[in-house]
């Protein structure tokens, strides 16, 4: 009988020596009571504890942890947003005790203070400045989650805003505005550009239209030298200058009609041509040129008398 219980009872404090040792896992926390009262925390390895007195309370993890927390709440001007906010928290592995005794649900408690805090800053601030200061949020629920959470043992690392939601339709307001802001602003350029080429396409007629100009006062400055020593040369050979003239003209006369008749598409209009046709024109020329000084000198002296009067008149007055 005892060669039967002996080895039992060597089997039953093996196994019950062996139950007193356990294994923590790396960047974990072990919490260890003895007939339910702390005792000690556990790092990371194997470790011992007194079988069947000792117990495993719970693990810790010490790693870093996200939680995203989703905040409905209403702008300055009275648009509701939805802003996703995600905090990075961690146990201090000296503090060990409280974050496991001290707080039940710690996922709870940060949610609720997330939504403190972002409820009483976003309502002060326009959607545009919720956008731009999201920023200012995160660091104010990291301020926030800090003054609270580190009594509990536990440090927040970061917060970040990471999600703007607003409503839908107000999404899509802000897209036709933005789209309209757009199209107004390539319209500007249009029109710059438009502008620009009328000015471009004016300054260049003008240009042209200058150097037309120029170029045909050269031409009948040339025409008038050639002419003059035309007159020059027929004068050499005992042609007076009225005959001269009028050789020149029929000459003319001639080239002309030479030059149209070599157009295939051109208008041909038919001048007297007869041996005196040339001196009829130019003497005509010559009587109207003539005509013409008389009556810009009877303007201007009538005028003058004109003015004498008047002065007359204003001095009288």
């Amino acid at each position: 009988m005892s060669q039967i219980v002996f080895p039992i009872v060597i089997a039953l404090a093996v196994l019950i020596l062996l139950s007193g040792i356990f294994m923590v896992r790396q960047q974990t926390a072990a919490i260890v009571e003895r007939f339910g009262r702390f005792t000690g925390v556990r790092n990371s390895g194997l470790q011992f504890k007194i079988p069947i007195i000792d117990r495993i309370a719970g693990r810790i993890n010490l790693k870093i942890q996200q939680l995203d927390v989703v905040v409905e709440t209403k702008t300055k001007d009275d648009v509701f947003v939805r802003l996703k906010i995600s905090v990075q928290f961690q146990v201090v592995k000296e503090r060990v005790y409280d974050a496991f005794y001290k707080l039940e649900n710690p996922n709870d408690q940060i949610t609720s203070y997330v939504f403190d805090v972002v409820r009483a800053e976003v309502p002060k601030m326009k959607l545009d400045d919720v956008f731009e200061r999201k920023d200012d949020i995160a660091i104010a629920v990291k301020r926030e989650l800090n003054e609270a959470m580190s009594s509990y043992g536990f440090d927040i690392i970061k917060t970040l805003v990471t999600d703007i939601d607003p409503d839908l339709q107000v999404k899509e307001a802000m897209n036709r505005i933005n789209a309209a802001e757009r199209e107004k602003v390539a319209a500007e350029f249009e029109a710059e550009a438009d502008r620009i080429k009328i000015v471009a396409k004016a300054r260049a007629e003008a240009e042209s239209k200058r150097l037309q100009g120029q170029g045909i006062a050269d031409q009948r400055r040339e025409i008038a030298r050639g002419l003059e020593e035309s007159v020059d040369v027929l004068n050499n050979v005992g042609i007076n200058s009225q005959e001269a003239s009028a050789l020149i003209v029929v000459t003319q006369h001639y080239d002309t009609l030479q030059s149209m008749g070599e157009q295939t598409n051109s208008n041909l209009i038919l001048m007297p041509n007869s041996p005196q046709a040339g001196s009829n024109m130019l003497n005509d020329m010559i009587a109207s040129f003539v005509a013409s000084n008389k009556i810009g000198e009877q303007m201007k002296i009538d005028n003058a008398k004109k003015g004498i009067v008047n002065k007359k008149d204003e001095d009288r007055d």
